[in-house]
């Protein structure tokens, strides 16, 4: 066996008959480095049920001893340079979560298929071209990411009843050129992310999905060019109802009245259709698509000077060095539950998209409590306090063991190895002798990525503007892309509050007696302009610009879905 003198943490986890076991960062990199790969004294840990190696470019396999580890539950081994998994993956029957995102996989073994217990599986962002035959026979998986390969179908056997937990199906930036008919099979289907494929149909069963909630097919080039555009700038509800009544094409959508032929094919018997379309009605509804397009005003430097100028110091460079950050006017979080939709939806944004806060965090303030100008900056943990999110000021050292205690007892608790809110991101901060921060002009920290930011500048309901941030320590395109979903996503939710007249909730009601205002010409005039987003600039300590944001090569994907205005 390894010499244990190296690995503190395996010994320490030997000793004391720990369940879990985080290895991570830089000093994890080097052992594994010099040693040639992960110490199989790891696998000699058999009370483990959770494991994870992460954020270790040296880490390119794991050893066949893994199969020893028969109690594992969870397994992230995410952001390293694997290149296999070994087949005896399929072994470890208790397995429920394998995440293996961020790798160099080509391919999956089919022993994957042999774990009866799995209900979360992660690869994305790997280079896979398909995913293993057999897949139903994880008959628990209710949550699937495959986004950010290279894979052109699912598996024969995927759209089955078998798979009557699946909720979650997430397969953006991919090369699929097919989703089938059987769709509707899969029961339990909330969300479906297909977006960036190579779909031209959709089939008319998608619309049987009882339980669809959440569709996402932007980016795909469809026969039917009326669902293309309301791909790109609708909600769910109104896209399956478009394909349930047939669309406009012969696509793979059955049109109200047919009998259960089947579809309409191509060159069939079936009455046709005139094929020439009046060019007046065909405009009308042209018009009326860009209409409906969400709009969003780029407000440039030059014309807002009250701007928050932010200053990025050298510490970030080796502990999180990457900040893109704007402001955004026009957010209507006061009726009903927009303010708790908007936060959900950054909550999923952190899940998916920045998998889970381990490529970029987001974070956002009330722009009338910061105290500008700004200053991005990286300290040692004893020198950086701040007032967490419902919490009081503390230092970031308290906080952290803290917050380590918590998520202890969460496990004892509710006897399961996964934890909650803040306590699943503590172990991306393992071995930083920095912590990076947002620091505002009286030197109070508003921002703690990737872990929390202030509650001295929390948003509210009556927040009329917003600061946006997102910081990566993976590069600066992560964090436009990021920004650009976000602000994508913001837009689409203003939109539904306004479908939906929510009723406000105010939160000083007014005196007995008294009638409510209506909404004022300036609240109306908003709604109409749409978002507004603020050109914010990031500089140097010498003054050097580092970046614009948004510049007018921002925002990319978002034609279809935004009317911007510059």
């Amino acid at each position: 066996m390894d010499d244990l003198e190296d690995w503190p943490e395996i010994e320490n986890a030997l000793k004391e008959k720990r369940r879990e076991l985080v290895l991570q960062g830089a000093s994890v990199e080097e052992r594994i480095a010099a040693g040639g790969g992960l110490t199989k004294a790891v696998y000699s840990l058999k009370l483990l049920n959770y494991l994870e190696v992460a954020q270790c470019p040296s880490l390119t396999e794991i050893h066949e001893d893994i199969k020893y580890l028969t109690n594992l539950q969870s397994l992230f081994l995410c952001r390293n340079k694997l290149g296999s998994i070994p087949k005896v993956i399929g072994s470890i029957q208790s397995l429920k979560v394998l995440d293996v995102s961020v790798n160099n996989l080509t391919v999956l073994p089919d022993e994957i298929t042999q774990l009866p217990n799995l209900n979360t599986l992660n690869v994305s962002c790997n280079s896979l071209v398909c995913l293993p035959e057999g897949l139903s026979k994880c008959s628990k998986l209710y949550h699937l990411n495959i986004s950010k390969n290279n894979i052109t179908s699912f598996p024969s056997d995927f759209y089955s009843d078998r798979l009557d937990l699946l909720s979650t199906v997430i397969a953006y930036d991919n090369a699929i050129e097919e989703l089938s008919g059987d769709v509707s099979k899969l029961a339990a289907i909330k969300n479906l992310d297909l977006s960036n494929n190579k779909l031209c149909e959709l089939p008319f069963s998608l619309s049987d999905c009882a339980k669809l909630k959440d569709v996402n097919f932007k980016g795909n080039k469809f026969k039917d060019k009326r669902l293309e555009k309301m791909v790109n700038g609708c909600q769910t509800k109104s896209i399956l109802d478009y394909i349930r009544a047939g669309g406009r094409g012969k696509g793979k959508g059955k049109p109200a009245g047919e009998d259960a032929g089947g579809d309409v094919a191509e060159g069939g018997d079936k009455k046709k259709r005139p094929q020439k379309k009046n060019k007046k009605k065909q405009g009308e509804e042209e018009q009326e698509e860009e209409l409906a397009k969400m709009v969003v005003r780029i407000l440039h430097l030059s014309d807002s000077p009250t701007a928050p100028a932010i200053t990025v110091t050298a510490n970030v460079k080796d502990v999180r060095p990457y900040l893109v950050c704007c402001v955004v006017k026009g957010m209507n979080l006061k009726p009903g539950n927009a303010l708790k939709r908007f936060l959900m939806a950054q909550t999923k944004l952190h899940d998916e998209l920045c998998v889970r806060r381990t490529t970029a965090t987001i974070a956002t303030h009330d722009l009338q409590l910061l105290k500008s100008p700004l200053v991005y900056d990286a300290r040692p943990p004893p020198d950086l306090k701040i007032t967490p999110l419902g919490r009081k000021e503390v230092g970031s050292v308290e906080l952290m063991k803290t917050l380590q205690q918590e998520a202890s007892d969460q496990r004892k608790q509710k006897k399961r190895q996964n934890v909650s809110g803040l306590h699943k991101y503590l172990q991306l901060l393992d071995g930083k002798e920095l912590y990076p921060c947002l620091v505002d002009a009286e030197g109070h920290v508003i921002s703690f990525p990737p872990i929390t930011n202030s509650d001295k500048t929390k948003i509210s309901q009556t927040t009329k503007e917003l600061f946006l941030e997102v910081t990566s320590s993976t590069s600066l395109q992560t964090c436009k892309d990021v920004m650009d979903a976000l602000i994508v996503k913001m837009a689409e939710l203003n939109k539904l509050t306004a479908e939906r007249n929510e009723e406000t909730d105010a939160e000083t009601p007014a005196p007995p007696g008294t009638e409510t205002p209506s909404q004022t010409a300036e609240q109306q005039q908003e709604e109409e302009e749409g978002l507004v987003i603020q050109q914010v600039r990031t500089v140097d300590q010498e003054g050097n610009l580092k970046v614009v944001y948004p510049s007018k090569t921002d925002l990319p994907n978002a034609d279809e879905t935004l009317k911007i205005i510059w």
